[in-house]
């Protein structure tokens, strides 16, 4: 596993607890509103070995309680678990970041109680998906297993959409609700271009056309909330 990142303390990547935030190099999209795009391409970062990481570790015991697991697309690298179960002996909790590609590793983190909150990005209406993600003949069958897994309920998670003022329209607004009813909690994010973006001149979604997709969504899924707005 390739790490590139660390926040070593963060309030508000775990909801509820003191972490830290690593994030792995490497995706298997290519969303144009990425922020992270020498992250995503493993271009003009150093990578932070794991015994630096776990060092690290060893000096926030008592201080952490947790760590998140971010990307880049973590579920590519076949030794996530055995990174986690690591942790895990360590006694800390872990969330995970996903796409929700790998929809095999994601339900046997779950089951083998390696993830104990679980962040799955939803890019858009089903229709909407493959361009979104930036990837031409998106196959969906994982990400739609990997929702319904999570609506399931056996693990604590959410889902969350990053909106784009050219990729999400009513519509999509609409067709997503009636996806991922039932869903117990989704955040609606704000986009903000911070000049690192695969693709270039992407609009935000204004606040009020996002509380009104908000209300939409609102009607099928518990708890829907704007977040960075």
């Amino acid at each position: 596993m390739k790490i590139f990142g660390l926040e070593k303390l963060s309030m508000v990547d775990y909801p509820g607890h003191l972490c830290c935030t690593i994030f792995t190099g490497g995706c298997n999209f290519r969303c144009p509103f990425c922020q992270n795009s020498d992250l995503v391409n493993m271009t003009h970062l150093k990578e932070i070995s794991l015994d630096e990481f776990f060092d690290f570790l060893k000096k926030r015991k008592g201080v952490l309680d947790s760590v998140c697991i971010s990307g880049g697309e973590p579920s590519i690298y076949p030794d996530l678990p055995a990174f986690i179960q690591t942790l895990k002996q360590q006694g800390l909790l872990v969330k995970l970041d996903t796409n929700g590609t790998n929809f095999e590793m994601l339900k046997s983190l779950i089951d083998e109680k390696l993830v104990d909150y679980v962040a799955m990005d939803i890019k858009n209406s089903q229709t909407g998906y493959a361009l979104t993600a930036g990837v031409a003949n998106l196959q969906m069958d994982s990400i739609l297993k990997s929702v319904e897994l999570l609506k399931s309920n056996v693990v604590a998670y959410e889902f969350r959409t990053t909106l784009i003022k050219s990729h999400h329209t009513e519509k999509n607004i609409s067709d997503m609700a009636d996806w991922l009813c039932g869903a117990e909690k989704l955040f609606l994010q704000h986009f903000v271009d911070g000049g690192t973006c695969l693709q270039p001149g992407l609009e935000e979604v204004p606040k009020a056309e996002a509380q009104k997709f908000k209300e939409i969504l609102a009607k099928s899924i518990k708890h829907v909330e704007l977040r960075g707005y």
